[in-house]
């Protein structure tokens, strides 16, 4: 039976990347969508007026968007389907491509109403990744996840722990 950090994390794994399918193609084309799609244009192009250092660069506002959905898209697919360590590296473009949202929401003024959601699946990102990050450490260390005696070994393990904390006095 999978142990209820596995659960959680392939949850977590398999809704974050379909939100992130959907809201990327939501920003490539309007056939989800078509006024969410004109949303995503109008909000792009007041990110672009107010970084003019991206016009500079040649990064225009449909190039912008393009890329943040694409990224959204791949990365997406990459949490739902691939298994291992993509899913980090997927979980962690996201996570950029998140705080680099709440960005411009911040550059532009929005009110929390318009950037909230960025704000929680950020906050989802960084959950997934540490309970991911967390189950690797735990199965990195010597002795982590024995099942066999149960109480025995839990017990060999704390008086095991004792005997580290103990202070020689000579």
């Amino acid at each position: 039976m999978a142990s209820p950090r596995t659960i959680t994390i392939v949850a977590l794994s398999f809704a974050l990347g379909l939100f992130f399918v959907f809201m990327g193609t939501i920003k490539l084309t309007p056939r989800l969508s078509k006024d969410a799609y004109n949303e995503m244009k109008r909000a792009y192009k007041s990110y672009a007026k107010a970084l003019p250092g991206l016009k500079k660069m040649g990064v225009s506002s449909v190039l912008l968007r393009k890329v943040i959905g694409t990224l959204e898209v791949s990365c997406g697919v990459v949490l739902t389907l691939v298994p291992g360590k993509p899913k980090d590296v997927a979980n962690f473009l996201l996570l950029l491509v998140m705080l680099a949202v709440l960005f411009f929401h911040q550059l532009v003024g929005d009110p929390l109403k318009r950037y909230a959601h960025a704000l929680v699946f950020g906050i989802l990102l960084t959950c997934r990744l540490l309970i991911a990050r967390q189950s690797e450490d735990q199965q990195q260390r010597p002795g982590a996840g024995d099942q066999r005696g149960g109480e025995e070994s839990r017990e060999a393990r704390e008086v095991g722990d004792k005997e580290k904390n103990k202070v020689k006095l000579s």
